[in-house]
Parts: structure tokens; C-alpha cells; sequence
């Protein structure tokens, strides 16, 4: 593979752009297309530059500023992350992806998140990615937890940490399974509240 390509290609909003994965993932080539304030319809609207960059692993993260900013339905979060998935399967068939739950916030937000994340964790197998569910270490109760973050959205340096434990072992999972083999269906997550 020539160097150009980045390794793993992190995609969504606000909470992906804020990260600096090529300090927190020294191994890899990491390419952040995250735009803050971005939505599902706005990822759909850029994904030929994702799929220009030919990356071997996509992390994609979106779906809050559509509840938060737009009041959207979970009917429409949950159907612009499965047309984004199947694009990124269809064009870029070796690709592995995997598919970050939609992180807590504010409470008033927590039931619609919940009931996105458990459309979008049953619908991952059928494009052949897989799930990282980041709620466990990051949510106390029905928000994200106040040690986490400043303004109860976006990620303080120990979110990114407690972000950063759970993405290096589903990094190596995706990694362990060939591109097109049947996904792993539940993630162990037992260590979270480390």
C-alpha cells in the first residue's frame, strides 16, 4: 500500500475534527475529516473525498447535531447513517468500517440517541462493518457524564481518553477480521470504567 493513504480515516462532526488521533494513534497514518457542526446529510454530501483518500479503516461518528441543531427525526439519523454506510461499502468495498454509537449529551437528547443507537447497531452486519457502543464509558445515567466534557456535548481532554481506550481494541478487532468476514456481534466493553 503507498503512504498516501491514510490508515484509518475518521469521519463525522465536531466531536471527530476536535480529536487529535494522529497524537493519540502515533502507529497509524490518521486522515480527520471531521467538520464541526456537520450532520448525516452533510457527510453524504462529502463522501467522495472520502472515498478519494482510499483509507484501509473509516471511523464514522455523526448523528447529534441532527437531533441537537435540527430536530430531527431518529427515523432520519438513523436512515442518512445507513445510506452513508452502504455508499462507503459499495465504493470502497474493502474498506473496514466501524461505526461509533451516537455519544451521549445533555439528557433532554438521551431516549432518541438510545433509540438510534439500537437501530444502527442491529443494521451494521448488513454492510459488513461493526459497532463500537462508546455509552458505557463515557454516560452516567441518562447524559454524558460531567468529567467528560465542559458543556455537556462536546469531549474534554479525559473524554477523549476514556474514547481513546475503547477505539485502540476496536481497532485491532476490525483489523483482526478479514474485510467481508461476518462482523463481531457484541464488543466487550467490560473494562470501561477503568
Amino acid at each position: 500500500m503507498s503512504t498516501e493513504h491514510p490508515t484509518v480515516l475518521f469521519l463525522g462532526d465536531s466531536i471527530t475534527e476536535q480529536g487529535s488521533w494522529d497524537q493519540w494513534l502515533p502507529g497509524e497514518r490518521t486522515s480527520n475529516q471531521g467538520v464541526g457542526g456537520d450532520t448525516t446529510d452533510g457527510v453524504l454530501a462529502r463522501l467522495d473525498a472520502v472515498i478519494a483518500e482510499q483509507p484501509e479503516v473509516i471511523v464514522l461518528l455523526i448523528g447529534t447535531n441532527d437531533f441537537g441543531n435540527h430536530r430531527s427525526s431518529v427515523e432520519h439519523v438513523v436512515r442518512g447513517v445507513e445510506s452513508i454506510l452502504v455508499t462507503l461499502r459499495r465504493e470502497l468495498p474493502g474498506v473496514r468500517l466501524l461505526l461509533v454509537s451516537i455519544l451521549p449529551r445533555q439528557a433532554d437528547w438521551c431516549a432518541k440517541i438510545e433509540e438510534a443507537n439500537r437501530h444502527l447497531r442491529q443494521f451494521v452486519a448488513t454492510c459488513h462493518a461493526q459497532y463500537l457502543d462508546l455509552w458505557p464509558a463515557l454516560a452516567e445515567d441518562d447524559h454524558l457524564a460531567e468529567r467528560f466534557t465542559e458543556d455537556g456535548l462536546h469531549l474534554n481532554a479525559d473524554g477523549y481518553r476514556a474514547v481513546v481506550d475503547e477505539l485502540v481494541p476496536a481497532l485491532e478487532r476490525v483489523r483482526g477480521l478479514p474485510p467481508m468476514s461476518r462482523p463481531i456481534q457484541a464488543i466487550d466493553l467490560e473494562e470501561a470504567g477503568a
